[in-house]
């Protein structure tokens, strides 16, 4: 993997764990998103 490419799944792994965690725990409950979960779906956001 080239190092752009790197920086880019980076830079969307930690805006996706941004974006989560502003949410409310209701507004995550409602997507079925524990907030113990933000991670892996921040890493399945990148990972596909």
């Amino acid at each position: 993997m080239n190092i752009a490419r790197s920086l880019n799944n980076w830079r969307k792994y930690r805006q996706t764990i941004t974006e989560l965690g502003r949410m409310s725990d209701r507004e995550l409950r409602d997507l079925g998103i524990g907030r113990e979960d933000i991670r892996r779906v921040a890493r399945h956001a990148v990972n596909g």
